[in-house]
């Protein structure tokens, strides 16, 4: 059971029963909880191995390293944001591109979301940065 960390993007999230969301998108220190009032989908290990073309082990081992963010069903059984095969194509291309191992990947995709969520903020005060957003 992970908590949200700003390695996900500031999204919120809603949890597994009556868990709370936690929404990061302000950059101050304050947290916002807000409680889900519809229950979001969730992908299961098998889902997000086919929809990926991962091997089931890899993605665990993801979960494992902190890359990709996962949680527990009542059965125990790993749940996932149905964005999470776009999250897992992300660290393949970066794995492949970039010849990154593992712990560096984590690294970049921190620094990926820290860069998306201050261009976020500056789109939100009407100023615009010279490059284009970095994807």
């Amino acid at each position: 059971m992970n908590e949200p960390s700003a390695g996900a993007g500031g999204i919120g999230r809603a949890g597994v029963g009556n868990r709370p969301v936690r929404t990061g998108a302000d950059l101050t220190a304050s947290t916002t909880v807000r409680y889900a009032l519809v229950p979001t989908p969730r992908l299961s290990l098998d889902a997000v191995a086919r929809r990926s073309g991962l091997h089931p082990d890899l993605i665990r081992r993801f979960v494992a390293l902190g890359l990709i963010d996962a949680e527990r069903d009542a059965a125990g059984h790993l749940v996932f944001d149905p964005a999470a095969p776009a999250v897992l194509a992300r660290i393949q291309r970066l794995r492949t591109g970039l010849c990154l191992n593992y712990a560096s990947i984590g690294l970049v995709l921190d620094l990926l979301d820290r860069i998306s969520l201050l261009e976020a903020a500056l789109r939100g005060r009407g100023t615009r940065s010279e490059t284009p957003p970095w994807t």
